[in-house]
């Protein structure tokens, strides 16, 4: 008996040192030399980690472009001349800054000029640059859009803005006399109004 069971366990080593392959390594003797001793490699486990050690960092996400900046308003342009009457109120109707203006816008003015002087009252709402709309300077700023177009030597400017949830628009119309740009008259498109339609008189 004792030499069945010797001849049974000859067999079996002699078994297991013919099979190839890493498994019968592990079981029966020493470990391979990639793995960490006392454990057995396992193919069905997908290392946590590439080959050479360290993870690689994940891929920052891919910043979008900056949006382009406004352009800056060119000294002299229309909308240069456009622009202090939405950082003042009521600069339209400051004799001071007549100089800005032709006929007719020019002609309105100084009639409205010389009614309010002579005592009878005022013509002209003093903030006809926003549309008679109420001054919130902040949110004129935050909404205050402008488009330029210039053709030969007239010129016109588009200034739209919000006030109090109320969308408003109005043209500013340009002609260039002695290499200025003169206000010629300014419009509504809202308000259904122009200055040079006023009867100051």
């Amino acid at each position: 008996m004792a030499g069945r069971t010797l001849l049974l366990f000859s067999a079996v080593c002699l078994l297991a040192a013919d099979l190839n392959g890493a498994a019968a390594q592990g079981l029966l003797g020493a470990p391979p030399a990639k793995a960490p001793a006392g454990t057995a490699p396992d193919d069905s486990v997908t290392p946590a980690t590439p080959p050479g050690g360290a993870a690689e960092p994940p891929t920052p996400p891919v910043a979008s472009p900056p949006s382009e900046p406004a352009a800056p308003i060119q000294p002299g342009s229309p909308t240069a001349v456009v622009r202090p009457f939405y950082d003042q109120v009521g600069l339209e109707v400051d004799p001071a800054q007549r100089g800005h203006f032709i006929d007719p816008a020019k002609a309105v003015l100084d009639k409205s000029d010389a009614l309010r002087k002579s005592g009878q009252g005022e013509c002209l709402d003093p903030n006809m640059a926003l549309d008679n709309a109420d001054y919130d300077k902040a949110e004129i700023d935050k909404s205050l859009k402008t488009l330029e177009a210039i053709n030969g030597d007239q010129a016109k400017v588009i200034v739209a803005f919000v006030v109090a949830g109320n969308p408003h628009r109005l043209e500013w119309k340009f002609k260039k006399v002695d290499g200025e740009w003169k206000i010629a008259d300014l419009l509504s498109v809202t308000g259904e109004w122009a200055l040079s339609q006023y009867q100051c008189e």
